[in-house]
């Protein structure tokens, strides 16, 4: 059998191009590149799918969290919370904004943020929390919700992996201050090179950003505040708009395809992580947890069949942040899970003798 890839984007063109072939040439044959009606459209039609008031297209995933968190207000000097498992990113955002990233342990069942360390590790510097929607499985909103109304913080979602995923009836993203999106190639929704969002029901706050991510200007030739150059491309927003349409339907294979997963993999020799009840994974990837992880994903690459590891070292003990003082031992969950964690191929075109294959030669070689 060829190799079964994680993601498949040729499969995806093929399935896209009749669509998707049109809306990129009319862009161009239009000579309208950048800040023009098809990333209008596409805000609307996002913000109208999250169930959000705002969308603001930007450059990328990192560019819409270092954009809100200084939005809403964050600076030198300020903590921010987040998880220390995730994209190094999320952390990084923190850091061009000023603040320092303050990371903490994860919950056993399924690797997002635990509320209870969240609380933990308040301080008197801390401004806003930051949670991760890992893997596309919606992290326990009500309780963190609950501690930044407390604390009165910031709340700013990390919902990269998170295109469509639900918890308790709503979209991640609206449930905090700002929700921000990446639509790099891999996602859910992925774009044809770079690109990113916020969503927001603060006006304010939305308008800060279209502000930032056009070189702080307030009109064509008068800037009144630092920005940066983060806009999304019109290209971009073309091809967004045609993968918007489908991005339930396939959401709804993705959990089929992990529902398969779930009921053929050998339990004894794999873990899988819980989604809470009332939530709806939108599945970005399907990861289990497993011993002896190299060596499985070995023996199944042998087999044709790609794994990946999202992600292997904890972003607390990553070179980056070693001046954070953090170390081995700080936070025994990620960095015991961090070891076990596997990702199986997930994406819609999928075939079910793909899927079977997988399944088999999982429970032979685990």
């Amino acid at each position: 059998m060829k190799e079964i890839s994680l993601v498949d984007l040729k499969k995806e063109y093929n399935f896209l191009k009749h669509e998707m072939q049109p809306a990129v040439l009319n862009v161009i044959k239009a000579g309208r590149f950048i800040l023009d009606k098809e990333l209008d459209e596409f805000e609307k039609k996002f913000a109208d799918y999250c169930g959000s008031c705002r969308c603001v297209g930007v450059a990328s995933g990192t560019a819409a969290l270092h954009l809100a968190l200084l939005a809403a207000g964050i600076k030198d000097g300020d903590e921010v919370i987040t998880t220390a498992m995730s994209f190094n990113a999320t952390p990084e955002a923190i850091v061009m904004a000023g603040a320092t990233p303050v990371f903490v342990d994860v919950l056993p069942s399924n690797l997002s943020i635990d509320p209870i360390e969240i609380e933990k590790a308040i301080t008197k510097k801390t401004k806003a929390v930051l949670p991760v929607h890992l893997y596309g499985i919606p992290a326990d909103m009500d309780k963190i919700v609950r501690i930044c109304k407390k604390y009165k913080l910031k709340l700013i979602e990390d919902c990269a992996q998170s295109h469509g995923a639900i918890y308790k009836d709503k979209q991640v993203g609206t449930f905090g201050d700002i929700g921000c999106f990446s639509f790099m190639p891999s996602k859910n929704i992925g774009c044809y090179g770079d690109a990113g969002c916020i969503i927001t029901n603060n006006y304010e706050y939305a308008d800060k950003v279209i502000k930032l991510r056009n070189h702080g200007r307030a009109s064509k030739y008068i800037h009144d505040e630092m920005g940066y150059g983060e806009r999304m491309d019109n290209l971009q927003a073309a091809v967004l708009l045609v993968k918007l349409k489908h991005l339930d339907q396939w959401n709804k294979k993705r959990n089929a395809i992990a529902k398969l997963y779930d009921n053929g993999l050998d339990g004894s020799k794999a873990r899988f992580l819980k989604i809470s009840p009332g939530s709806y994974s939108s599945y970005y990837v399907y990861t289990v947890l497993v011993e002896n992880r190299d060596k499985l994903a070995g023996l199944l690459k042998d087999k044709g069949i790609s794994t990946g590891v999202y992600y292997p070292v904890p972003l607390h003990l990553q070179p980056v942040f070693k001046k954070l003082g953090y170390k081995k031992g700080d936070l025994p969950i990620v960095e015991k899970l961090a070891n076990q964690i596997l990702s199986l191929p997930m994406n819609p075109f999928l075939t079910v003798s793909e899927i079977k294959y997988i399944i088999n030669e999982f429970n032979k070689c685990a």
